[in-house]
């Protein structure tokens, strides 16, 4: 019967069927490791990546180390060849070329460079002389040079 005192079916009302409910099934713990549930890592996944890792950081410092002393030794190359060419148009400008050999150092600028100059005969038919300026330092105790050469006139033909 229902609020009116007739049937629900003499009133138009649906009867409400009531279906059983399923027993709800208790998840299996090796269900939980499908992609949705999962929370961390396995053991085998840790060792494998740490594996990975030893396998490959060593190789990759290596590959760091070597590109910063090849900066490193480009960028000392590069100061020196502009010494070299300051120090050679300095000796070509005052006349000081003309000496056999002369050294120095470059100091308090850049003390780390030292140089010398060459002066020697190229053809003396012509007056031609060749001047060479090397600019030397040490780099991880190994001796490094740059030279920069030219021919200088000096007049004087034999």
């Amino acid at each position: 019967m229902n609020h009116c005192g007739l049937r629900n079916s003499e009133c138009g009302v649906k009867e409400e069927t009531t279906r059983p409910r399923r027993a709800v099934a208790v998840t299996p713990h090796s269900a939980l490791r499908t992609p949705q549930f999962r929370r961390g890592f396995t053991l085998i996944e840790i060792l494998a990546t740490l594996a990975l890792v030893v396998t490959i950081l060593p190789v990759a410092m290596a590959g760091i180390s070597l590109a910063l002393s090849t900066a490193d030794l480009s960028r000392h190359q590069t100061e020196a060849a502009r010494l070299a060419q300051t120090k050679m148009a300095e000796l070509i400008a005052t006349g000081d070329f003309q000496t056999m050999q002369q050294a120095g150092d470059f100091a308090p600028d850049q003390p780390d460079y030292r140089w010398t100059a060459v002066l020697s005969d190229y053809d003396a038919a012509l007056g031609l002389k060749e001047l060479d300026v090397e600019v030397a330092w040490t780099s991880r105790n190994r001796d490094r040079r740059v030279v920069l050469s030219t021919l200088v006139y000096t007049g004087v033909a034999t």
